[in-house]
């Protein structure tokens, strides 16, 4: 399979980040000294996407601002008039991101990859018979930053259940994703989240996950941020040793 589009959601305010999300959006929180969308871009290069599509609402100027400068890939915007949510965010861009598969990742998303591209690694994983949305997961345990109880279940021929009530399960969505068009056929109009297509998709027998094979950095509040930078610049050292 040939490398896809790809999308970043970016629109979001990024409450739990305030007061550092007041003036600029989430994706362009600086984790030493670079944008979170920075490195989501970087590793969309190393992958060979050609197109990205980036959706924005908060603080909009600001993000489509320092777009501008960015050469590769190429990058086409999604404004938002009202903010649409992850679900409605994606569903607006279709046009943009085409007929197939295509990789979505959240804005504020930190990896660094293992021993070859984390994207690579989803592009090859697709089965476009089985699935309609394949996601990205890293061990609870491990994530520098994560104290939540896991998201899903991963069963061994890689479907995944959810998280129930009162449940601790061993792995969390890392924001990283790969979905196809067909997931989105009676979706609602408006704002709605990505969820809703999850469950319908699982019900089908058709979400899927994937074990990250690096390292992921989950930063939601401004104490993350130091924590995280700290645990970035030694998973880069550990890489290199």
């Amino acid at each position: 399979m040939k490398p896809p589009r790809a999308m970043i959601l970016a629109a979001g305010e990024g409450r739990r980040l305030r007061p550092i999300t007041d003036t600029i959006p989430k994706p362009m929180v600086p984790i030493c000294g670079k944008p979170l969308i920075d490195y989501a871009l970087d590793r969309m290069e190393e992958a060979g996407i050609g197109t990205v599509v980036v959706n924005s609402w908060w603080k909009a100027e600001v993000l489509e601002a320092h777009l501008a400068n960015r050469r590769s890939p190429e990058i086409l915007l999604s404004r938002e008039e009202v903010l649409l949510e992850t679900g409605g965010g994606v569903k607006k861009a279709l046009p943009l991101l085409g007929e197939d598969a295509f990789i979505a990742v959240n804005g504020d998303s930190l990896w660094l990859n293992g021993l070859s591209s984390a994207l690579a690694r989803l592009v090859a994983f697709w089965d476009d018979a089985t699935m309609d949305a394949l996601l990205m997961l890293f061990p609870t345990y491990g994530a520098p930053g994560y104290r939540g109880e896991g998201d899903f279940f991963l069963h061994p021929d890689t479907r995944l259940r959810r998280r129930k009530q009162n449940e601790i399960v061993p792995f969390a969505y890392m924001g990283v994703q790969m979905l196809h068009p067909r997931l989105f056929e009676g979706a609602p109009d408006g704002p709605f989240s990505l969820n809703i297509l999850y469950d319908k998709a699982a019900e089908a027998g058709r979400l899927h996950g994937m074990v990250h094979d690096g390292m992921w950095y989950h930063v939601s509040t401004p104490a993350d941020v130091a924590e995280t930078e700290s645990a970035f610049l030694a998973g880069h050292t550990l890489k290199m040793v």
